[in-house]
């Protein structure tokens, strides 16, 4: 497990959950898992987080602080991030596995949810979409900073024109064992540059940058390993719950030419909002923006399904 710091004042020191449990996957990995908001009050739309590579729960304060007011708010830790424990298993079944547990363990029969995943956590979705747990939950989804397939070939950390040079350099770079280290000035500086748009204030990148050096080494190799080669376009297909995406123009993990392949071939694509000048962690860089596109889903799908049950 992760050495789970973050910071702990402000906007984006995570707030403390109303509960917490474990879920327990298909193959007996433990997730930890938060819930937030009024549990008391079964009218109360769901939402459910799923955060990114590198991330934990930690990463959706900003989200969690504002919705909890009035929503049931789901977040999990991916296996080995966060509190929740590694595991061998580092697959794109594994994360839908994970997911559908979750959904198994917080939400009774039938009960719907918006599903929001950023990065990974994006991926996650799509590598369920077709699971029966997933359809029989997901009433909508929010797709943050996230791509299908090509992921290291089209990112844009390595300043290299595209092609096979610096697909291997960025292989290499971000497949990269070596410890992290403490979150210094140069770490942050690295990091935002890789992560964040130009104008993302120290805050927080600070939050970021914590959030990020406390996933352990192996735990951020072992993914990378997996999204070095994930092709989750087939998921992408049968997602076909309304979906809206959001993304960074200067998102250099991801960048925009994933969104715009997500918009066109999204079954029931509800939007796309690019950030001028924003990078890869969204939620972080705008969360305002990215808490109101996820009401926006909730009361134009969520609240419309729950009336006419």
């Amino acid at each position: 497990m992760s050495r789970l710091t973050h910071v702990e004042h402000g906007a984006y020191a995570p707030p403390a959950p109303a509960r917490e449990l474990t879920a327990v996957s298909a193959d007996g990995a433990r997730l930890h898992v938060e819930v937030h908001g009024p549990e008391d009050n079964p009218a109360a739309p769901v939402v459910v987080l799923a955060h990114g590579w590198t991330c934990s729960t930690a990463f959706w304060a900003a989200q969690i602080r504002d919705l909890a007011v009035d929503h049931r708010v789901i977040a999990y830790d991916q296996r080995g991030h966060g509190r929740s424990p590694a595991s061998e298993t580092c697959t794109a079944d594994a994360l839908a596995d994970d997911l559908e547990a979750v959904l198994a363990a917080t939400l009774a029969p039938g009960e719907k949810a918006v599903l929001v995943g950023h990065s990974m956590g994006g991926m996650t979705l799509m590598a369920a979409s077709a699971r029966p747990r997933f359809r029989e939950h997901a009433v909508a989804a929010l797709l943050c900073s996230t791509g299908s397939s090509r992921l290291v070939a089209e990112s844009r950390v390595v300043p290299m024109p595209a092609g096979w040079l610096r697909t291997q350099v960025t292989k290499r770079i971000l497949g990269s064992a070596a410890p992290l280290g403490p979150v210094t000035p140069l770490a942050s500086r690295i990091l935002k540059y890789a992560t964040m748009g130009a104008g993302s204030s120290p805050g927080m990148v600070e939050a970021c940058a914590r959030i990020v050096h406390a996933c352990p080494r192996t735990v951020r190799h072992a993914w990378s390993k997996v999204l070095d080669l994930l092709d989750l376009d087939l998921g992408v297909r049968a997602l076909t719950v309304p979906t809206a995406v959001v993304v960074g123009t200067a998102d250099r993990l991801t960048p925009v030419v994933h969104a715009r392949a997500l918009v066109a071939t999204l079954p029931n694509c509800v939007g796309v909002t690019e950030l001028t000048g924003l990078g890869h962690m969204t939620p972080v860089e705008a969360p305002e923006l990215v808490t109101a596109r996820i009401r926006e889903l909730v009361s134009t799908y969520a609240e419309i399904k729950e009336g006419s049950a």
